[in-house]
This record gives structure tokens, sequence and C-alpha cells, in this order.
């Protein structure tokens, strides 16, 4: 093989654990490009075989068996056309590496086991994973390649070592998972290895929701300089080719190009993605959820209907005696202008029952919270009971401001199997709202301009219980995104009561959120596998 080497970028959505799914993805990818001669190479994500991160799966014997069966069939699988794709290796007992191979012709041109294991925020790599110590490079044709895995670009060592070895080209194969400024930390870093290696590198990342990440692809090819000249589409599945030619300057780059979306579409984007996916890939014919009138719910309902279809969409309005008409009125028109089938089942028989049931007992107390939490667990029991009778799933509505200080009922509203807009502050809710609406009529105007309320006792506003919204996102940002303390905080102007008073509710509900479902991590942290804070804690 001489002249231009065409790689495909393979920006695929594998399945965590479905070893045997995950080998067919890669096989049937490289049978089509190999059938259309439409590249010599093609490269897959980090652990592809997999999915990633597979996570404790990795200690089971059955898994390490079919990975090797797995990998027999893709390297049987490269003869006319090279694959290079991310699987475990299992060298004894207990020493597994992150390793990705070169396969051609039907055997193995080389192997290399990830150098730079992350260790940090959502990733544990340490816990499964051995360092590799040694670079690995492959001639082919006019170029000399180079393998390397997600973190290992991240850091300058593993890409200065390929290019002393003399590499034309540096495969990264990645699972990188989405946040929102991620896109342009990927690009810095990017740029940076460039600089320092004067290399092109072959970036191939990812793409699909897992649990709480999602993986946004975001695949490219970085020239010599670290400038980005092919790119793929973001949260879409997308096989791209570039095609390399070597000449007197260097090496000649040609290929597609697609534009990175800005702040608000790329947030909305990954949690569509992330909802769709974990909604599929468990196999839920649907989902039901509680549309309150209010602006929680209303972009849910539209995240879900995106995500999934107005035909696997289910919204169930559930007035309480304190649900104005107003929410009553917006619930039924979002309902109209997606086309979602819509119920209303009052909960005030069920309300009155247990008020009663408890009066004996309540006699002289005033009311308080209880009531409050009473009228959110009688919603629960209805959403569950659709879930356990139809098969779809309950997607609960809270956000990340109601989550940190825990202005959500236990049992209640947090019941369910995934929240879209777990990681989102309520700031952050109005403006993907606005963003959806730009998009097409989605949200009634006056579900975003009216006062938020949980509408669970007469007149009630959250304001009436909370700090205001523009005060409590910026002070939750600092402490859960940015580790500040008291004093750091109020350093940056914020009231010093309000801030203890902010950061006591915090602490106070982390019994809440280690019961929480799942939902779409978008933020640099988000509470979830990169939150780890002890709920029993004299701190």
């Amino acid at each position: 093989m001489s002249g231009p080497l065409r790689i495909a970028l393979a920006q695929i959505n594998t399945l965590v654990g479905d070893v045997p799914g995950n080998a067919r993805l890669v096989i049937e990818t490289a049978e089509r490009l190999k059938s259309d001669n439409a590249a010599d190479l093609v490269v897959f994500p980090e652990l592809t075989l997999t999915g990633y991160p597979p996570e404790d799966l990795l200690f089971h014997s059955g898994l390490r068996w079919r990975v090797e069966k797995a990998v027999k069939a893709v390297c049987e699988a490269s003869d006319g056309i090279g694959i290079v794709v991310g699987y475990p290796y299992y060298a004894g007992e207990r020493d597994i590496y992150n390793a990705a191979s070169l396969f051609l012709g039907g055997g193995t041109e080389a192997t290399y086991f990830k150098q730079k294991l992350p260790n940090y925020a959502v990733f544990d790599e340490k816990r499964y994973f051995q360092e590799g110590k040694e670079s690995a490079l492959v001639t082919l044709g006019d170029f000399r390649i180079a393998i390397t895995i997600c973190e290992d670009i991240w850091l300058p060592e593993p890409a200065a070592d390929a290019a002393k070895l003399g590499a034309d080209l540096i495969l990264n194969l990645n699972a990188s998972p989405f946040s929102t400024d991620k896109a342009e930390m990927r690009t810095d870093v990017l740029r940076q290895r460039g600089q320092e290696s004067a290399v092109p590198v072959v970036y191939v990342n990812a793409i699909g929701g897992q649990d709480e990440l999602v993986f946004d692809g975001g695949s490219m090819v970085t020239d010599a300089s670290g400038e980005a000249v092919v790119s793929a589409e973001p949260f879409e599945e997308q096989t791209l080719v570039a095609t390399f030619t070597k000449t007197a300057d260097g090496v000649s780059i040609e290929g597609p190009s697609a534009r990175y979306p800005d702040t608000m579409a790329r947030i909305y984007r990954a949690i569509v993605l992330g909802t769709r996916d974990y909604v599929n890939k468990h196999k839920f014919p649907g989902i039901v959820l509680g549309l309150s009138g209010g602006i929680d719910s209303a972009l849910t309902l539209a995240i879900a209907v995106d995500a999934l279809g107005a035909d696997r969409v289910q919204a169930v309005m559930m007035p309480s005696r304190y649900t104005a008409d107003m929410s009553k009125t917006d619930a039924a028109l979002q309902c109209e202008m997606l086309g979602v089938d819509y119920q209303v089942i009052p909960i005030e028989p069920m309300f009155k029952v247990t008020l009663d049931a408890l009066s004996d007992l309540f006699a002289g107390l005033p009311e308080d919270t209880t009531e409050e939490n009473i009228q959110s667990r009688c919603r629960c029991i209805i959403l569950m009971a659709i879930s356990n009778k139809t098969g779809r799933m309950v997607l609960t509505t809270g956000n990340k401001s109601e989550m940190a200080v825990g202005y959500a009922t236990l049992y209640g509203d947090m019941a369910g199997g995934f929240a879209p807009i777990k990681d989102c502050s309520k700031t952050r809710v109005f403006a993907l709202a606005n963003y959806r609406n730009t998009i097409s009529p989605a949200i009634p105007e006056r579900v975003i301009t009216r006062p938020p309320s949980a509408e669970l006792r007469a007149d009630q506003k959250d304001s009436d219980s909370l700090p205001e919204y523009d005060i409590r996102d910026p002070i939750l940002k600092l402490f859960i995104e940015h580790d500040c303390s008291v004093e750091q905080i109020v350093e940056q102007g914020f009231d010093h009561d309000t801030v203890v008073r902010v950061l006591n509710m915090i602490k106070r509900n982390e019994y809440k959120r280690r019961q929480a479902p799942p939902g779409v991590r978008i933020s640099r942290r988000a509470f979830g596998r990169d939150w780890r804070y002890p709920i029993t804690s004299g701190y």
C-alpha cells in the first residue's frame, strides 16, 4: 500500500456489556467500507467491544470470554481493510489493560496499552487497568502510525514519544464524555499536542448515552499545527473518511468538516441523546411523566418528545386543590402543541383519604411540609401504577437547583427511572426552554414567564422558602463545581448568612440525592458518579 491513505473515523454508539453486538457493529462498519472501497483503515473508539465504561463487568470471567471471542472475529474481518479497535486486554487473572489493536489481513499488526489512566471526576480506570509502558508504531503504506488512547493525548509524553519514534500520524481512540465546555477543552489540548509534536492526530470519539454520561462524538483530525481540519457531526453516529497524502511539506489532509453547536444547542442535544439512549437501551416502550404546568415538567416533556417521538410519550396532569387554573390550561395546551397523549387524574380524593386516615395522629399539629409531601407522593402512586401497567418508564422532572437543596420529595416527585434535567440549574432550565422554542413552538410562553411554584399550598412561590435563583444558582455552582468554601463564596459578593444557609441545605440533603434516579451529566460536576460526599458528616 502506497500513496494516499484513507482513514475512516467510526463514531459509533455501542451498548455497554453487549460484546457480541458491539463486535457485529464493528465488523459491519468495516465490511461496508471495504465493499464501497471507501477506506484503507477504520478507527473505532476506546473500549469499543465492551462499551464505555464497563465498570465491574470487567471482573466477570464471562465478559473476558466474550471479549476474546470478539477480538478473534474482528481480527478475521480485517482481510482487505485495517481495523483499529479498543477493548480490554486480559494478561492474567487480574491484570487488565485498556488496549487497542490494529488488525490487518486477518492478523495483528500492533497492540497498544493505554499509558495514562484517568482517576478523577467520572473516571475510575486505576480500579480496573494496569498502565501501559510502551509506544506502539506500525507502518501502513507510506505512513508510520502511532496508537494512543484517550487520556494519553491530554498529557504530553505519549505524543512526544510517538514523534520521537518518527510517527507521521497519531491515532487517538476516545470515550470522552460530554460537558458544557468539553469541546473547547479538546480543541485546546489537541492544538497544544500538535504544537509540541508537529504530528497530525486522528481523534475518534464515542457517541451515545450510558447511564449519566453522554458521549458527544466530535471526532476530528488535526494537522501538524494542531488545528482541526476534518470533523464529524457531533451528537450523531457517523463514519467519515479523511485522506492523508505525503507531500514535500509534510502531510496534507482532506475530508468533510462539521460545525460544533453553540452552548444551548449542545446542552439540549446532549440531554435528548442521553434520554433517548437510556430509554431505548433499556428497551422501554416509552415514558410517562407528571405534567404540572410548570417550566421543569414542560421542558422535560419537550425533551422526551424530541428524544422518542410523541407517540411514545404519555403526560398526566394530577391537579390538587392548590393547582391554578392556568397550570391546567397550559399543560393541556403544551400537549396539544406536541401531539402528546394526555390524561387528567385529580389527586384530591387520594389526598383527602390520606389526611382523614392521619387526622387522629396529627390532631392539634399545624400544617407544614408534611401535607405538601403527601400530595407529591399521591402523584407518585399514580405515575408508578401507570408505569407498572404499561411498561413505560417514569421520567422525573426535578432540576439541579432543587436537588442541591432538597426542594424535592423523597418517594414523591423524585421517584422514577431517569431525570433528564437533573444536572440543569433553574436558570439553565429557563435558558433551555427559551432555546427549544426557537426550534419550533413547544412550551407555552406563560409557562416560562410566570413565577415558579410547586403549588402544594395556597399562593405558594419557590422564592417563599428559598433564595431567588439568580442568587442561589451561582452559590451552588461555586460550591458544587469549584469546591469553594464559605469564605471564598462570600468574597465573590454574596451575603454570608445566605451562603451558610444554602450550603447547610446541600449538606442536609445528601441522603435524598443518594436515592435519586440517574440523569444526564452536562456540567463539570454533577450529582452522581463524580459527587461523592458522605451522608453522615460533621464537616
